[in-house]
């Protein structure tokens, strides 16, 4: 039976750093999986950068290019500490995507030992009790992230809160957690206007190829745009 993922193409990378040329059976028999799911997770560690050579024929097999290995990791145990309570909460946001579980075990298996034992002890000592009130995706979140990194467009399929349902093409700018929420800003191109979208509502999000000039987002400050209904009223004061 295959074990998960993220544990499997870790321990594939520990036995292709030895510099050894791996027969694709040995390795599928050493993991415990079929000589086909050795074939995906070294295509798996290809797309992470770990340069994978392949020989070909019935008697397939796999060598890491000799040079190849995981970069130190240089964090100090305060920023290791950091990382951990921050991916802590975030699992609170991701309760069915295994990305932070996968990112919590891949630190355990390259920090050296004095960062790992901090990384462990932050881990049992940190409890989140904040619960979301909505849940989303990592890959939601990347899509996203690409987006305005790269000045393109993505499409989504959005249902509002009175249940209607629409299709969206836009240019995001930020997402930001307010009020237990998540929402994406960005510039509605249908609409011709800015925007806010919860993304717990946002389904089939698609890149659009190709980056444009985007819109420049109408205020200085994102917190002050939310809190004057958009930049159409003015800040409140207090009289003293």
């Amino acid at each position: 039976m295959d074990a998960d993922p993220t544990v499997r193409t870790v321990n594939l990378l520990m036995l292709l750093q030895s510099g050894a040329d791996w027969p694709a059976a040995t390795l599928a028999q050493r993991l415990g999986v079929s000589v086909r799911t050795v074939r995906r997770d070294t295509q798996r560690l290809r797309e992470m950068g770990y340069d994978v050579q392949a020989r070909p024929g019935p008697g397939s097999g796999y060598r890491l290019r000799p040079g190849v290995q995981i970069p130190p990791l240089l964090f100090s145990a305060d920023e290791i500490s950091a990382v951990i309570a921050g991916l802590r909460v975030l699992q609170t946001w991701l309760p069915e995507d295994p990305v932070t579980a996968g990112a919590l075990l891949k630190l355990d298996q390259v920090l050296p030992r004095r960062l790992r034992q901090r990384a462990a002890a932050t881990d049992l000592a940190t409890e989140v009790l904040q619960q979301p009130t909505t849940a989303i995706t990592a890959t939601s979140i990347g899509v996203i992230a690409d987006a305005v990194a790269d000045n393109s467009r993505i499409e989504f399929h959005y249902t509002d809160q009175h249940n209607r349902s629409s299709t969206r093409l836009v240019e995001p700018y930020r997402h930001v957690l307010r009020t237990g929420r998540w929402y994406l800003i960005a510039f509605d191109l249908d609409r011709g206007d800015w925007r806010t979208f919860c993304i717990d509502r946002m389904t089939g999000l698609t890149p659009v190829p190709g980056t444009h000039q985007p819109h420049e987002f109408p205020d200085a400050s994102i917190e002050h745009w939310l809190t004057t209904d958009f930049g159409r009223a003015p800040r409140a004061t207090s009289n003293r």
